[in-house]
């Protein structure tokens, strides 16, 4: 549990340096400040009604959740706002193209301590991994969900930068990078996505 919650506080206070780096919000981000231009919430806020939304969209899936599933719902977007309301925005542009460089592997991190414990990825990664058990690679699967987010964001007037493609960029390899060296070893039968198959017997 430990785990699970640092993991989700660092993703949300990556994903809050990017936006406080103002080069251009990531593709959920870009969404979500869309949302929240249109509708009295915070961003956070915003994060917190879309996971819950698509928290529906696993269920259908029928994808594995779990406790961090759930955590992830709340955790993020709290840790978004705190992490918003704890750092001004810089005036010095190395410090915010630091904080947007530096951001999203943060996030990365984040992804891969609290999806290495394996106690139900959040509900967008959650489709990241629906479709890795379809057979799209990790990074390939990311990278086509936050692009879907981003033109989301876009329509509802979310803003995009040079960050935004940044973090398109490197957010998926970071990830696979992360799970495979931030995951805790895999018990008998598990496999790397958290599911489980029949162990060989001799």
């Amino acid at each position: 549990m430990p785990r699970l919650l640092f993991g989700l506080v660092l993703f949300g206070v990556g994903l809050g340096m990017v936006i406080r780096g103002d080069y251009g919000l990531p593709g959920w981000d870009v969404l979500h400040q869309g949302l929240s231009n249109q509708l009295p919430i915070s961003i956070g806020q915003a994060v917190i009604l879309v996971g819950a939304l698509i928290l529906i969209v696993i269920l259908v899936l029928r994808e594995p959740i779990g406790v961090g599933t759930v955590a992830n719902v709340i955790v993020i977007g709290l840790a978004i706002d705190a992490t918003l309301w704890l750092l001004d925005e810089p005036e010095s542009w190395p410090v915010r193209g630091s904080l947007t460089l530096v951001g999203p592997l943060v996030t990365a991190i984040g992804s891969g301590l609290y999806l290495g414990v394996r106690l139900g990825p959040g509900p967008r990664d959650g489709l990241m991994t629906a479709l890795g058990r379809r057979g799209i690679t990790i990074w390939k699967a990311r990278f086509g969900i936050e692009a879907a987010a981003l033109l989301g964001g876009l329509a509802l007037g979310g803003t995009v930068g040079w960050g935004t493609v940044w973090f398109l960029v490197i957010i998926g390899p970071a990830v696979q990078w992360s799970l495979r060296h931030l995951s805790l070893p895999l018990a008998d039968g598990e496999d790397e996505l958290g599911g489980h198959h029949p162990v060989p017997t001799t």
